[in-house]
């Protein structure tokens, strides 16, 4: 069972960073394949439905290490500001290591396949609004009513992944500095 898990996990790796470096529609499974190494077989057997399915487990992947990354990062400080400061700066620093940034872009492959896919744009959405959904129960543990942490959490989700793509274009972090100190400022105006 350990090789079959490994297996897998390798296929989905190789297929995570060419969906990052060429898109969902530039990567095909017989690039993945011979990329990584499987066998043909061991791509239907793991993922079934094939590129669709790789990407699936891509995206939730990706949730899961952003989400429990942030959840530490966020959390233990004295302030929502001094919180998101903290995280992001931990962000930025990830884009600045440039080899670092295979993780997929859940932004990215929404904007590639949101017409033509609805698996994945559906698969998408859940991620946002599970960024949403963090960002507002942190910013109700620093204080903040929930009315105003639900909204603030759909503006916090938008100025990061924004930022990302900043990031990976211009293959650092300061895009992501710069949303750091814009939020704070906000995060303390609407915390008074």
């Amino acid at each position: 069972m350990k090789g079959k898990q490994n297996t897998k996990d390798i296929i989905l790796q190789t297929a995570t960073r060419l969906f990052q470096r060429q898109g969902y529609n530039g990567t095909g499974l017989n690039q993945i394949i011979e990329e990584s190494g499987a066998p043909k077989g061991s791509i239907y057997y793991h993922f079934p439905n094939g590129k669709e399915e790789i990407a699936i487990e891509a995206i939730s992947m990706m949730r899961k290490l952003v989400l429990e990354g942030a959840e530490k990062d966020l959390s233990g400080k004295s302030s929502a500001a001094e919180a998101f400061e903290y995280y992001l700066d931990n962000v930025a620093a990830i884009f600045d290591a440039r080899e670092c940034i295979d993780g997929l872009s859940i932004g990215l492959i929404a904007s590639e396949t949101a017409f033509t896919h609805e698996r994945l744009r559906y698969s998408c959405e859940m991620v946002f609004k599970d960024f949403q959904t963090l960002y507002a129960g942190i910013l109700m543990q620093y204080g903040f009513k929930r009315e105003s942490a639900e909204e603030l959490g759909i503006t916090i989700a938008a100025m990061i992944e924004g930022a990302c793509i900043l990031s990976i274009t211009y293959q650092n972090g300061n895009p992501i500095r710069r949303i750091a100190k814009q939020l704070s400022l906000l995060l303390k105006m609407n915390q008074e």
